[in-house]
Formats: C-alpha cells, structure tokens, sequence
C-alpha cells in the first residue's frame, strides 16, 4: 500500500496497488489516496464512470476534498485503469453493478484498513454503485453524492451508448481512453456491451432504494445525454430526503463542465450534514 503526504499544504495524491479477493477472483486494484495523514477527518470514496479510473478524474478529487476538508480514496474498478482487466471472452453480468457494490467496493475498503463509515461520490455507473452500497451496508455510509446517476435504462442511455461504440470503432475514442486505461478494450467492451444486452434494458434499482436511510445528494445535468431528470426524481420518490440539483450548462460530467457550482453544491451539502472543513 502507498501513503500520501501534504507537499507545502497541498493535499497531495500518490497512486498505489492492493490486492483483494471478490468472490473466488483476486483482483489487483489500483487506487490512491488523498490528505492520507489527516486521520481524523471523515473519508469520501470517489467512484468513477463507466469508462472511468483513477487518472480519468484528474484534479477534481483533490480539489473537492480540499473544499470540504476531507480525505479521498480513488480506486478504478477491475478492468478499468491499471486494475486487473477485463478476460477478452468475458462478458458483465447483468448485475455487475451489484457485484462492485455488494463484494469489490467492501472488500476493497476491508483491505485497506477502512473500518469507519465513509462518504461516496458517485459520477454515472459509479453513482448507482454507490446507492447500491448505501442501501445495503447502511452502518457503513455516512451520506452519498450521486452524479448522473442511473436507477433504470432510458431509451436516451440506450441511444448514447450506441454512439459511443461508433465513435470507438472509429479509433478517436479508443486513443483517448488508452491515456488512462492498460487495456482499453476491457474497459470499453466491458461497459458498452452490457449497456447494449438487451437483458440490460429492464434493468432497474428502484426497490433498493428503499433502503437507503444515509444522506443523499442527486446531482443531474440539464443537457446530460445520457439520462434525464427521471433519474434523480426517481431517487427522490424513492428516498424522501433527498436534496436534488438540477445544473444548468452541464452534459453527463458536471464536474467537467461545470466544476466550481458542483463543488459548491458538494461542499454546502456536507456542511449541512456535519462536514466542516478545519482550513486544511
């Protein structure tokens, strides 16, 4: 495992390896902490979208962490990043995101030591992880923020996905993602074909939801191309203390597009919860 320490105040990532056991598998997970020394302060667990990683998220979790006063955990999930891939013959069950939420993220967390509840930032897939995770280890969730999150397939996630294998068959996108992917065909196979099995499309996490009984933010872009406001709504009807936000001027990665109103957002809502930041 790798620790990380502050440089001159900045709260500084460094990137590790830990191997954990999901199942009958083991997985060689590469993740990275940040403000590893401030022990005391609660944690917030960054998970990425579906073509995701560690290095995907650049700056921003350094950045929210600093605004809120916390520590980060990143991780990329198996076959994203420099995880454990992706088998080229294996295919994702329908449920895969229940299987990151219910074995990987917990046996991740046991393997590095986390024994305290923690805070989730999910972007995407990794917002219906992290509701999937709060619904069923309650005793281990502080709160989550869901970004674009998924409860259920749209036509219009159906649609995007659809032109998102083109423009990888293309060759730009698969350029793009080998920046931040070892294999990027295990990444990008991995997530677009169970998007596309049509055993996927009645997929649904709704009665989940049920469960949840942490604090939640649900945080949707306006011009998001892959979900609408059903999404959040949805999470809303189904968990009546959910605070909602609807961004302007942001597609699918509202951290991307408009990082310093979601940072704002994240950083009211902690402090609204208990989470003050000490000015480190």
């Amino acid at each position: 495992m790798t620790g990380v320490g502050s440089v001159q105040g900045v709260r500084a990532t460094v990137p590790g390896f830990v191997d954990i056991k999901a199942g009958e598998r083991k997985l060689r997970i590469e993740y990275a902490w940040i403000a590893a020394e401030d022990h005391l302060a609660p944690l917030l667990v960054f998970l990425h979208e579906g073509l995701g990683s560690v290095s995907m998220w650049k700056d921003y979790p350094r950045v929210l962490c600093m605004a809120t006063g916390m520590r980060g955990l990143i991780y990329s999930r198996p076959g994203h990043g420099r995880s454990t891939p992706r088998a080229p013959d294996e295919r994702w069950p329908v449920a895969f995101m229940h299987r990151e939420a219910h074995v990987v993220l917990p046996a991740l967390l046991d393997a590095l030591l986390v024994n305290t509840p923690v805070w989730l930032f999910g972007h995407s897939d990794g917002a219906s992880i992290a509701l999937l995770f709060a619904a069923a280890f309650p005793a281990r969730t502080h709160g989550i923020v869901v970004v674009a999150p998924h409860i259920m397939v749209e036509p219009l996630s159906i649609a995007s996905i659809e032109a998102a294998r083109a423009q990888y068959a293309a060759g730009g996108l698969k350029a793009r993602l080998a920046r931040y992917h070892d294999d990027p065909d295990s990444a990008f196979h991995g997530w677009n074909d169970v998007w596309r099995d049509p055993a996927f499309h009645s997929w649904s996490i709704k009665s989940e939801l049920d469960h949840i009984a942490s604090p939640v933010l649900a945080v949707q872009g306006t011009d998001d191309e892959y979900g609408t406001m059903a999404q959040i709504d949805g999470i809303a009807a189904r968990v009546p203390h959910t605070r909602l936000v609807r961004l302007a001027q942001a597609g699918h990665s509202p951290h991307r597009d408009q990082p310093a109103k979601l940072t704002a957002t994240v950083a009211a809502f902690m402090r609204a919860h208990g989470v003050h930041n000490s000015g480190c």
